[in-house]
């Protein structure tokens, strides 16, 4: 009986160590899984990494003109409408000719008149001729000049009349005769026989450089003279109408047929959308990693559901300090444009800079800096966290390359870690 009642009490002590390990066991891995429910976490895996630069801008057509009119009148005909495309030097409207002031009314005769001139000038021959004949003519002064003067180098013959002793009838008489005689030339005719070879020389050269400039045609001075006459007058004439600088659409359309206007006054504004442009402004700390030709991804808050690509076309070369921070603006170009993209759209642009394929990832979320150093958390099996000291290479907006080799692909990093680890905290460990 005794023994009954001590193998009872056993049992019964038993039981209730059992069910104590039983609750023990249960309360710790309750709290086990009440501490991993509270953490948000993220697996380590491998994947490509593409590093981008975002910055925001807005939409610009390639080139943009406002025109605007060079003199006053009554408007005529406008031949041209919002949205119409337009090729470079169509007219895009005019003034009524009774409406001009005198001098463009008269620019058009002036026109005229340098056109015939310039039109002689290149058919006309008798300029040639001229030439030539005055080129012979100053040829042969020259030579009589010269001859002349080197005859005066030493003694010259000239005739002198001599009297002489003659007998005509008997008789023996004076009479004169006319004799050469050699002398030598005095200082006054040498000096003046070199002036006029001087002379003869420059005249020569003058009439070789008139000859040499149009013995193949016109002198080409005189052309330009003649073509410039042609131009003042068209340049006045054109202040009458008004043409597209270069090929694009036109995007504001001001004056009506019968409008007075006078100069100054904007008539219409031009678009190139051939090309679409979005200047960004980027960080000093960004700028060395973007280049020409790196491609790009946009969105636009009015297009929604849609992105579009292009390609960095222009990279500043010097930066502007607005309020302390250096910028330095960066020109993109849209690649796929199309009608729903309009100049003066805000673009959020993101430059890839660099594109990584087959590497370790660790969440941006899950980095934090601990006494001046990158660590993550990884959540244990039990439900504790262990801090691990990390090392990053190149980064996206969400992910960066795991530089250092102490997390393994598999293991689990706590994006929302808390802020402090004290006595009060969750348990952790350090690798």
């Amino acid at each position: 009986m005794n023994f009954l009642k001590k193998n009872r009490a056993l049992w019964i002590v038993l039981l209730v160590l059992a069910a104590a390990a039983a609750a023990f066991f249960y309360f710790r891995q309750s709290n086990t899984a009440s501490a991993a429910a509270q953490w948000q976490t993220a697996t380590i895996g491998t994947g490509d990494l593409v590093a981008t630069v975002g910055a925001t801008g807005t939409v610009r057509p390639n080139q943009t003109a406002v025109i605007v009119w060079q003199t006053s009148g009554t408007v005529g005909d406008v031949s041209v409408k919002v949205g119409d495309h337009v090729s470079d030097g169509d007219v895009l409207a005019s003034l009524e000719k009774t409406s001009l002031p005198q001098n463009i009314i008269l620019a058009e005769a002036d026109l005229v008149t340098a056109q015939r001139s310039l039109e002689d000038l290149l058919a006309s021959k008798t300029p040639a001729a001229q030439a030539f004949i005055t080129l012979r003519a100053a040829q042969e002064k020259y030579d009589k000049a010269f001859n002349y003067r080197d005859s005066l180098n030493g003694p010259i013959t000239i005739e002198k009349i001599k009297w002489v002793k003659e007998k005509i009838g008997g008789r023996t008489f004076e009479v004169p005769r006319k004799v050469e005689v050699k002398v030598d030339p005095d200082t006054e005719s040498i000096d003046e026989a070199q002036a006029d070879l001087d002379l003869a020389a420059a005249q020569l050269e003058d009439a070789k450089r008139a000859w040499e400039l149009i013995k193949d045609g016109p002198d080409p001075a005189d052309i330009t003279s003649a073509e410039a006459r042609i131009a003042a007058a068209q340049a006045t004439l054109n202040m009458a109408r008004l043409t597209a600088p270069f090929a694009g659409t036109l995007s504001e359309v001001h004056p009506m047929p019968g409008d007075q206007v006078g100069a100054g006054v904007t008539a219409f504004r031009i678009d190139d959308l051939s090309h679409l442009l979005v200047d960004v402004q980027i960080s000093e700390v960004d700028i060395n990693s973007i280049q020409v030709g790196q491609g790009v991804s946009m969105s636009f808050d009015a297009i929604l559901g849609q992105d579009y690509t292009g390609v960095v076309t222009d990279v500043g070369k010097v930066g502007a300090n607005v309020g302390g921070v250096v910028n330095f603006t960066v020109t993109v170009e849209l690649t796929d444009a199309d009608e729903l993209v309009k100049p003066g759209m805000t673009a959020a642009v993101n430059i890839v800079v660099k594109e990584i394929n087959d590497v370790l990832l660790v969440p941006n979320r899950a980095v934090r800096l601990v006494d001046g150093k990158r660590v993550v958390f990884v959540l244990l099996a039990d439900g504790t966290l262990e801090q691990v000291e990390i090392r990053l290479g190149s980064s996206s907006d969400t992910m960066s390359v795991l530089a250092s080799d102490n997390l393994k692909e598999g293991e689990r990093v706590v994006l929302n870690p808390p802020q402090d680890f004290g006595n009060d905290g969750p348990p952790f460990m350090r690798r």
